[in-house]
């Protein structure tokens, strides 16, 4: 896993029981704090988080694919999903 070390904020958080006891059993398995624990838990979503807001930038900027020629339907749904394996 990987760390990074920057400027750190200390901050309060409050926790029900069941899920500060998961935490801490969690922490110690890793053998690190729960403040490291909690602080890499948000810093993933985050990064996740980053990560999906990009792809969905990237994506919605592409530009529009035709689906069908004008003057044909869509297909459809049954034969769009039809598999003979599955019956």
């Amino acid at each position: 896993m990987l760390h990074y070390y920057f400027d750190m904020k200390n901050v309060t958080i409050t926790l029900d029981e069941e899920v500060a006891r998961w935490a801490r059993i969690r922490a110690a398995e890793g053998d690190t704090s729960l403040s490291r624990l909690v602080g890499e838990l948000l810093r993933e979503k985050m990064l996740e988080e980053s990560d999906y807001q990009t792809s969905m930038k990237n994506y919605l900027a592409q530009s529009p694919r035709v689906l069908k020629k004008k003057g044909h339907t869509y297909p459809e749904r049954e034969v769009l999903h039809d598999r003979q394996g599955l019956r």
